[in-house]
């Protein structure tokens, strides 16, 4: 007999052989029913393997990431199978499972696939899933292996990598392919598919190596998901930050400047200057100090830190001076700056915690292919901060900083989140910096810190930062989809290495632990996020404008600058339309650049001081007229309903 552990903690017996789907089957037929994927022991299994020792079992459904993952993996397989009946002498190379679906590389030798084709793969692929062929995965020896790819000069190559007892294939209908294993029992489950697009993809991720076709797909058990998730990909285009930062006017890009350098217009500018002094008014409210550096820094100072063997290789090469053997970076971080404002002076424990707070551009050379409007670019904006405190202090100020993500989370519209806590890779400890008992301190703190705030959490090992474990916050937008925004992170690391240094209450010198956080993360970023969360209808308070004024004729524009003037001088965000437009054109436009009020002014409203105010996306709901005071009235209150004090 063998004994199974199960995620709740209980423990079954079963006859040595027993496969996951018997297991499955011992709790109950509906989860055998929908169980198409497992682990054991942290390793990828089928639901058909056999289990010979005693050991951790983990069941996925579609529900799961990994269910997906093996779900979208053995769709690629019959996609592979397809391709090879449509498109004969091709070379198959790799298919994984990715976020949405899932791709394969192809090599079409003489052949071509088009748009036009995807139906007819779509159709076949869903007609061999119907037939319910069953996945089987079996061992290879390399000899053979190596014979039965002999044509495919991809397949040798992976396969001459791999060690002689650890090559698999999978088979599945007349289809075989080199494979590490993830499937679902059979290809019935595939009820719907989609061929979303093609690709140039260089093997290996290699420029000099050969360009092959990279087929993006994506399936799912029900068709109703694939509406609905086809739907949802629509949203997302219509939400898109960059063709909403287009429309609205708010950034842009020149190859001049160049690539993933954004360019802020004046409506864009102003409204990161919106975000700036809402974070810096809190921040002055919390005890943090304004400071400044500069874009660049000594190539030494980020030896230092190690941030040079992290970015140095991957980053904007060094700046030459004038001077023998001087080299200069551009700041790929602003930590190390901020710990050499720290070393400006000798401190005692009486003066900690010190916090340090910059809104400091830094630079990291993302590669072209990776840049994507503002949540990808080679220059951008940290909210950062740095907090040097005792250990005591610890405790407490992390929890000030959660505090204060969530009020900039809360002002912003984002209530669903998750915080997850980044900790090292359980295995691989040679990318980290620091002693092992610097980790625990600092891993603990994080741990405690989060349950007592009570915030819902999950665990991530391997995200944490090479210098010190994070709570990450992971945000759902509207559309379902989630970012993470927002960082804290605990830092016993650096402050070692930049020697900083306090007196303690027993007349010793002392290391302070470094708190490094950042609520929006990068502002570019973050911004981005922001448009397509909202869809560019921000909250009131955030807004370039917040009204306009729309004149029913030119003989009114004297009481609309009246208007604007005292909206003005109730710090409304306003302008005027006086175009000699029809008064429908106007409000069209207006809804085009999401205004959240378009206030109409003509013979009545002139007559009697008022104007006739119309919400923005509430055609047919009728207009009310109000005084200027009463309409302040009403932006005011609404503002006060999201943008609340920060309690400190």
């Amino acid at each position: 007999m063998i004994k199974i552990s199960l995620p709740d903690g209980s423990i079954k017996e079963f006859e040595s052989g027993a496969t996951p789907m018997d297991v499955a089957l011992s709790i109950s037929e509906g989860l055998a029913r929908n169980v198409i994927s497992a682990s054991f022991n942290g390793t990828t299994a089928e639901t058909s393997t056999e289990l010979t020792t005693d050991g951790s079992l983990v069941l996925y459904t579609w529900n799961d990431k990994d269910g997906k993952k093996a779900f979208w993996h053995s769709t690629s397989h019959v996609m592979a199978q397809v391709l090879e009946e449509m498109y004969p002498g091709l070379k198959l190379t790799l298919g994984p499972a990715i976020d949405n679906g899932f791709y394969y590389d192809v090599d079409f030798g003489e052949n071509k696939i088009i748009e036009a084709d995807f139906k007819n793969i779509e159709d076949r692929i869903l007609e061999i899933s119907r037939e319910k062929h069953e996945f089987k995965l079996r061992s290879v020896s390399k000899a053979d292996a190596l014979t039965l790819y002999k044509d495919n000069e991809y397949k040798t190559e992976l396969i001459s990598n791999l060690e002689d007892g650890t090559i698999t294939f999978c088979d599945h209908a007349t289809f075989t392919d080199l494979c590490r294993g993830g499937h679902i029992p059979n290809t019935g489950i595939i009820k719907a598919v989609k061929i979303m697009s093609i690709a140039g993809a260089y093997w290996r991720g290699n420029e000099k190596n050969k360009q092959l076709t990279r087929v993006y797909g994506t399936s799912f058990p029900k068709q109703k998901d694939l509406t609905e998730y086809l739907e949802l990909l629509e949203e997302a285009k219509r939400r898109d930050h960059r063709k909403l930062g287009k429309e609205l006017e708010l950034f842009a890009f020149s190859q001049k400047v160049g690539a993933g350098l954004p360019l802020w217009l004046p409506k864009g500018a102003a409204l990161r200057d919106r975000l700036e002094q809402f974070l810096k008014k809190a921040q002055k409210k919390a005890g943090y100090e304004q400071v400044v550096t500069p874009h660049i820094g000594q190539k030494e100072l980020y030896v230092t830190s190690g941030h040079y063997a992290k970015y140095g290789a991957d980053s904007f090469q060094p700046i030459n001076t004038p001077a023998e053997g001087e080299e200069f970076l551009l700041k790929p971080m602003n930590c190390p700056h901020h710990c050499e404002i720290y070393n400006t002076k000798p401190w005692s424990y009486k003066d900690l915690p010190k916090r340090y707070a910059e809104f400091g551009t830094v630079y990291r050379y993302e590669q072209s292919g990776e840049l994507h409007g503002l949540t990808r670019v080679r220059g951008f904006t940290q909210d950062d901060a740095h907090i040097f405190c005792t250990p005591d202090q610890l405790d407490q100020e992390f929890k000030n900083v959660i505090d204060l993500v969530l009020y900039v989370f809360g002002s912003l519209g984002f209530e669903n989140f998750t915080a997850q806590i980044s900790l090292r890779d359980q295995e691989n400890r040679e990318k980290y910096i620091g002693s092992d008992e610097n980790w625990e301190k600092a891993e603990n703190a994080i741990i405690n810190a989060a349950a007592d705030k009570g915030l819902k959490t999950i665990v991530a090992y391997g995200e944490a930062a090479f210098y010190g474990p994070k709570l990450d916050f992971m945000v759902k937008d509207a559309l379902g989809r989630q970012w993470q925004l927002g960082t804290i992170q605990v830092d016993y690391n650096l402050p070692e290495r930049f020697e900083l240094t306090y007196k303690g209450s027993d007349n010793e010198l002392h290391t302070p632990v470094m708190i490094h956080r950042a609520p929006f993360g990068s502002m570019e970023r973050f911004i981005a996020i922001l448009i397509e969360h909202t869809a560019g209808n921000f909250p009131l308070w955030l807004m370039p404008e917040q009204a306009i004024i729309l004149c029913l004729s030119d003989k009114y524009e004297i009481y609309a600058k009246k208007v604007l003037n005292l909206l003005e001088n109730h710090e409304i965000r306003a302008l005027i339309d006086n175009r000699n437009e029809s008064i429908g054109r106007k409000i069209r436009d207006a809804e085009m650049q999401k205004l959240p009020f378009m206030l109409i002014i003509g013979e009545e409203e002139e007559k009697n001081n008022t104007v006739s105010i119309r919400r923005h996306g509430q055609e047919g709901k009728g207009n009310s007229t109000v005084t200027i005071e009463e309409f302040a009235r009403i932006v005011n209150d609404e503002i006060s309903k999201t943008l609340k004090t920060f309690e400190v």
